[in-house]
């Protein structure tokens, strides 16, 4: 098999050539760190089962790219927790982009945790915080933003992520085509647990293609009420 010299080297956290200027643009002097930690997604990810195999030629747009986008909707300083963090995606990909804000990552299985504390031991993430556990056990976190990508659908998520927020902060829930349809679907059960009207949000538009689909949700109020039958059973699935 002859290897074109020209061709990005995905195992080593090569940036492909037409997705270049869009990195360079998301990710400036740190470029290098995401490069770095996409060659642990394609590598180390991939060995330890937390991304598919054949994830690793599209690292960049699918899920780098993807998920730094949503920094535009962060204001420096804010905290940010992000729930379901998995390989770190949205969550390691915005620490690495935004050096002005502080990121909490959590995740309740051990394989997933280990693998997050050394990414961010080994790109000295100084903004990162990796907690194991389940979201529910860090309710109160007063964050300015909580992040969840492909996780459960949305009334799952408001149960999970709403209590880490505080009031006046926001749940950005990175979704897909289907994110209207949720909103239709889940926004009674949003409401009782405290959000305000769920929102349709673009990012990276003129950027990326296609933009980032990311669903947000204000945190208007507290609430007692206790989550869905259909968020407890996701709850214990996920444990």
């Amino acid at each position: 098999m002859t290897h074109d010299p020209a061709a990005p080297d995905f195992s080593a956290g090569g940036v492909p050539a037409s997705l270049e200027p869009a990195a360079i643009r998301l990710f400036g002097s740190r470029l290098d760190l995401a490069s770095r930690y996409a060659q642990l997604l394609a590598t180390e990810g991939v060995v330890r089962g937390l991304i598919g195999p054949r994830e690793a030629p599209r690292i960049w747009d699918r899920h780098l790219l993807n998920c730094a986008v949503v920094a535009e909707l962060i204001s420096s300083g804010e905290t940010v927790v992000d729930v379901g963090s998995g390989a770190g995606l949205p969550g390691i990909v915005l620490a690495v982009a935004r050096s002005d804000i502080s990121v909490t990552l959590i995740e309740p299985l051990a394989r997933r945790t280990a693998f997050l504390t050394e990414v961010v031991e080994a790109l000295e993430l100084g903004n990162v915080t990796v907690h194991r556990g389940r979201a529910e056990e860090a309710a109160g976190a007063e964050a300015d933003v909580v992040t969840a990508r492909a996780v459960a659908p949305l009334d799952r998520l408001a149960a999970w992520c709403l209590p880490l927020a505080r009031i006046g902060g926001r749940m950005l829930a990175l979704k897909g085509s289907s994110a209207a349809e949720e909103i239709a679907e889940h926004q009674a059960a949003v409401t009782r647990l405290g959000g305000g009207p769920a929102v349709v949000v673009r990012c990276g538009e003129g950027l990326i293609e296609p933009p980032t689909t990311v669903v947000e949700v204000a945190c208007i109020a507290r609430t007692k009420s206790k989550p869905s039958k259909a968020a407890r059973s996701g709850a214990r699935s996920r444990r």
